[in-house]
């Protein structure tokens, strides 16, 4: 893959654990209800960490906690200035969100955009209680009024730089990676 030559390393695999077990234990501590409580992935890598937090949550509560996924593609606001057509990955929401407290999860928030348009895809289907959000990587750079309630790391960058957030599930590794623009190196931010 290369990305160790491209980019700085921000979080490695004890890192990116030990994030995922925080977030799990403060999504738990800020429940009104756990048993109301529901996690809601954004494709793709929102999905992975979703099953990782439902896994760590449902151990610590003694109860299942509900997952579902949500393909935002068709919701967003620049879709149709995409290079290519967007690859719908299917939403799948396997319970009714009325009334639950939803927290929606993502690898990395940046402009916010991805959030709202998730809010819309969720808002579509039914009226939670509550909705907050859970982000590994929360890189600023906001566009919209949009913040994470539970954050992995917050991390400095410039807006040509790119974040890579890879997940076992589909990359083989646990890691997340700053890469500068082009394929160029990040540079180390004091």
């Amino acid at each position: 893959m290369g990305h160790d030559n491209d980019g700085r390393i921000i979080m490695e695999a004890k890192g990116i654990q030990a994030a995922i077990e925080r977030l799990s234990g403060e999504i738990i501590a800020s429940s009104r209800d756990p048993g109301k409580l529901a996690l809601v992935g954004i494709h793709t890598g929102g999905v992975f960490l979703a099953n990782r937090i439902a896994a760590i949550i449902s151990d610590k509560l003694g109860a299942p906690v509900p997952v579902g996924t949500l393909d935002i593609t068709l919701y967003r606001d620049d879709w149709t200035r995409l290079h290519t057509q967007p690859v719908l990955k299917g939403t799948n929401l396997p319970f009714r969100v009325d009334d639950l407290e939803v927290v929606l999860i993502d690898d990395v928030l940046y402009t916010g955009r991805t959030i709202r348009a998730a809010l819309d895809a969720l808002i579509d289907v039914g009226r939670p209680r509550r909705v907050q959000v859970a982000v590994l990587v929360d890189r600023d750079h906001r566009e919209l009024p949009i913040c994470g309630q539970f954050v992995g790391i917050a991390v400095d960058t410039s807006a040509e730089e790119q974040v890579n957030v890879l997940l076992s599930e589909k990359d083989g590794v646990d890691k997340v990676v700053v890469e500068g623009p082009k394929g160029h190196p990040g540079e180390a931010i004091a």
